[in-house]
């Protein structure tokens, strides 16, 4: 029994590479809020996603190349991988990027961050992951910090909160697309796979692109909001993303998703240094559950060695 015991503690670690990745994601995908409100005031939703999946995949996809990973999966592979990629990627871009038109950037983090509470579920229920108390605690404190912010919208009459139920909406799609990356066995590099994903989620956003807006205005688009587009692409989409596909590859998928609560502290706190965002005492409180929830579930206590004699 304490052999089993111990075991479990073990498997419950998190791996130093994976706290590093984790530190890089919170604090770079946090950024990318602020940034991603500032190219949808030039940019419209369609033209803004279309230009991020097409040239952070093609880049995934040629670094792939250039490292000497696997890139072509086998053949049977094709069709999940389609699934996966519209579910993960062509839902989550489109989402976001119109919720982002009627809500500020930090409270859509906030919001988007309600994706580990999907994944989680989705894990117990798909890959017959274990919930000990630690993530069910974590779990209620991020569902009570999102009702702090939510639930005002919904109370106020005659208004419809669609930017956040959007966001919600996205957040659904991006823990699906989490337990999704689990079910298999991928026989691709990282790289590769995050690539793949966004080429093949793009294709969807590609389409209704040329349908809706056939002549794209770029006459906005300024100095700083090209910038901005240039962080989206490199640095959160193609750092960023395949660096979440690597820690799902190296965790499970609950303790992946609810690692990702970090990102709306810096999410929330970086659109109102540089946007100009109010910050209100929901928001803190919000943000400090968040934190309650992240703490339980990555700082743990190093199991003691115990004597054999």
């Amino acid at each position: 029994m304490a052999a089993a015991s111990t075991s479990e503690r073990t498997a419950d670690r998190v791996p130093p590479t994976a706290i590093i990745l984790i530190i890089a994601i919170s604090l770079l995908w946090g950024l990318n809020w602020p940034a991603m409100k500032l190219v949808v005031g030039e940019l419209s939703p369609w033209t803004f996603r279309v230009v991020c999946v097409a040239v952070a995949g093609v880049s995934l996809l040629l670094l792939a190349r250039l490292t000497g990973e696997r890139v072509m999966p086998p053949r049977h592979l094709w069709l999940p991988l389609a699934i996966l990629s519209v579910v993960h990627v062509s839902n989550w871009h489109m989402l976001t990027a119109f919720a982002l038109t009627s809500i500020g950037g930090g409270r859509a983090a906030i919001l988007a961050f309600t994706m580990p509470l999907w994944a989680t579920l989705l894990g117990v229920l798909v890959l017959n992951e274990r919930l000990r108390w630690r993530q069910l605690t974590a779990l209620g404190l991020g569902l009570a910090g999102i009702a702090l912010l939510l639930l005002p919208e919904l109370g106020r009459t005659g208004v419809v909160p669609t930017g956040y139920l959007l966001m919600i909406a996205a957040a659904i799609a991006w823990g699906i697309g989490t337990v999704g990356q689990k079910l298999r066995s991928w026989q691709i590099g990282i790289l590769a796979l995050s690539g793949w994903q966004l080429v093949i989620g793009g294709i969807p956003i590609v389409i209704a692109w040329l349908i809706l807006e056939p002549e794209p205005d770029f006459s906005r688009v300024t100095p700083l909001g090209l910038a901005a587009l240039a962080y989206v692409v490199f640095v959160a989409l193609v750092f960023c993303f395949s660096s979440y596909v690597r820690l799902v590859s190296i965790l499970p998928a609950n303790i992946a998703a609810i690692s990702t609560l970090a990102i709306p502290v810096v999410g929330l706190w970086s659109s109102a240094l540089l946007l100009g965002e109010a910050v209100g005492i929901a928001d803190v409180l919000a943000l400090v559950l968040v934190l309650a929830a992240l703490a339980l579930v990555l700082l743990r206590r190093p199991a003691k060695v115990e004597s054999s004699g």
